[in-house]
C-alpha cells in the first residue's frame, strides 16, 4: 500500500563551484535517494522564501556561507509508491566565506566533495541532474 503525501513539498539546492570549475556534491544517508550523490540543499519552511532557505540549508549541511546567483532551474521527484512528491528550485550559488564540510555525520550526509564535471559519479540524484545539465548546455553556448 502505498503513502500519499496531501501536497508536493517544495525543496532548493544549489550548484555551488570551486575556482576550478568542479561542483559540491554531498552523499545522502536518506531517504529520498539514500546513497546517491546529490547538490546539498533542503526542504523549504513555512514562510520561508526560497533564496533564504538556499542560504540556511547550504550553511546548516555544509557550513559554507553562499550568495544566490539566481535560479538555474526546476526538477521534480514522484514516487507515488514511496510517498514522495517534491518540486525543487535549484539555484546557482557562490561561496562567500568558510570552507566545505560535513554538518551533518551520521545524519542526512554521509559525505562532502568536490568533482569535476566530467568525472561525475554515476549514482547521481534525480534532483543533481537537471543542474549539471543546465551548466553543460549554457557550457557548449560559450
Amino acid at each position: 500500500m502505498s503513502v500519499m503525501p496531501e501536497v508536493p513539498r517544495l525543496g532548493v539546492g544549489a550548484v555551488i563551484l570551486n575556482e576550478q570549475g568542479e561542483i559540491l556534491l554531498v552523499r545522502r544517508n536518506r531517504e529520498p535517494e539514500k546513497d546517491t550523490w546529490s547538490i546539498p540543499g533542503g526542504k523549504v519552511d513555512l514562510y520561508e522564501t526560497m533564496e533564504s532557505c538556499v542560504v540556511r540549508e547550504i550553511k546548516e549541511e555544509v557550513d559554507l556561507d553562499v550568495e544566490v546567483k539566481g535560479l538555474l532551474c526546476t526538477a521534480e521527484l514522484i514516487e507515488p509508491e514511496k510517498g514522495n512528491h517534491w518540486v525543487s528550485a535549484l539555484y546557482e550559488a557562490a561561496v562567500t566565506g568558510g570552507e566545505p564540510r560535513n554538518m551533518e555525520e551520521g545524519g542526512a550526509i554521509g559525505e562532502v566533495r568536490w568533482f569535476s564535471l566530467d568525472r561525475l559519479p554515476g549514482n547521481l540524484a534525480r534532483f543533481t541532474v537537471p543542474a549539471i545539465a543546465q551548466l553543460q548546455k549554457r557550457s557548449e553556448k560559450l
